[in-house]
């Protein structure tokens, strides 16, 4: 049993929850045995209470705590790429979307909760380094990502709501890279580092879809230790930069 360590942003304040999570085949069928995410969430009482407020909702959307110096990626993440040959297309006919993950990457789905879905997929022995697809509800008022704000504001809020370095002793540092705009989608990148832990990295683009009663929030993350540049990081990028929904 692979033991994945994902936390929300807002568990900087609230308790711990668990999510289960079942390893699948790539035909979809789920692979004998399951995968424990231990995700830092809200208990399910929580959970409303936790998207009261839009600053809230800001905070609590991302799933993944990373970030990187990734330079020029946001333009590069804005454009229409072909499947390279290391990589295959995962698509959800459920969930409405598709995107492309390296050949070999295996793929967890979390148990539905009611609140949110989650989705994720990581390499074979290295747990750390891993995509995630979150869907999370949001209410009536919520109907296209510029409800959240111009993506600058957005970002600014989302990252300063993580940091807690000014905390005596500090907490996680975090650090807004860049943040943009394009066809819908917010992409953003940030860093986050715990004291004494190395750094990890976060390349994120959220946008949002309706499934026919609600709107509903994506939030797709690629996250990755300082140490798994070379190894991880391209493809994480190339993963993340391919979601589309269908």
């Amino acid at each position: 049993m692979a033991s994945i360590g994902l936390w929300c942003p807002w568990s900087l304040q609230r308790p711990l929850s668990h999510f289960t999570f079942v390893s699948k085949n790539n035909n979809g069928s789920p692979k004998l045995g399951k995968q424990q995410w231990v995700v830092r969430c809200c208990k399910n009482n929580e959970q409303q209470q936790c998207f009261q407020n839009r600053r809230e909702i800001l905070v609590g959307m991302t799933m993944s705590v990373v970030g990187f110096s990734f330079n020029s990626i946001l333009s590069d993440a804005l454009a229409e790429t072909e499947v390279a040959e290391d990589f295959r297309i995962y698509t959800d006919d459920v969930n409405k979307f598709k995107i492309s993950v390296p050949k070999g990457w295996l793929v967890a789905a979390g148990e539905p909760d009611g609140f949110k879905s989650v989705t994720a997929f990581y390499p074979e022995g290295n747990t750390s380094s891993n995509v995630s697809v979150v869907i999370t509800g949001l209410g009536p008022d919520f109907t296209k990502i510029e409800s959240f704000g111009k993506v600058d504001e957005f970002a600014e809020t989302l990252v300063s709501g993580l940091d807690r370095s000014w905390q005596r002793p500090p907490g996680v540092a975090a650090k807004l890279i860049n943040s943009k705009s394009s066809n819908g989608f917010y992409y953003i990148e940030y860093s986050l580092q715990r004291p004494g832990e190395t750094r990890r990295y976060l390349f994120s683009a959220l946008g949002m879809a309706s499934n026919g009663w609600n709107n509903r929030l994506y939030t797709i993350t690629g996250q990755f230790e300082e140490a798994d540049l070379d190894n991880y990081g391209s493809q994480i990028q190339q993963a993340v930069k391919s979601f589309r929904f269908i």
